[in-house]
């Protein structure tokens, strides 16, 4: 089971990677996943993450107060509401509008709600 848990943690981390070059693609759920997965399998990969200058302290934020910065949640947010923006100009379907809205209304209102942790940032 544990090679389980880390080839998925492996994975998720070259998503995550990958997510840092790409805007449409998150990095951030990525590396929770990844760092969630290394937890149960790689004490190590684990501690590497944690320790990463610019991954690991949403990563620890998150695994020790489950809190976003308000930072990240500001560029979460305006993410979103970029992608709503150029579908509303490329004149995508209604029905297609429709679904992405309800999925950025509760995206935004998870991301939202969250405490910012313990240092307000």
């Amino acid at each position: 089971m544990r090679v389980l848990w880390l080839a998925a943690g492996l994975a998720f981390t070259a998503l995550g990677i990958i997510g840092a070059f790409l805007p449409v693609m998150p990095t951030t759920v990525f590396l929770l996943a990844a760092a969630a997965c290394f937890a149960r399998s790689s004490p190590r990969l684990h501690g590497w993450l944690l320790g990463h200058p610019v991954f690991g302290p949403p990563i620890r934020n998150w695994e020790d107060h489950r809190a976003i910065s308000r930072p990240a949640k500001r560029l979460a947010v305006g993410s979103m509401a970029a992608v709503f923006a150029l579908s509303l100009v490329l004149g995508l379907s209604w029905w297609v509008l429709l679904a992405q809205a309800l999925l950025i209304a509760v995206g935004a209102g998870f991301v939202l709600t969250r405490p910012d942790g313990p240092s307000g940032e």
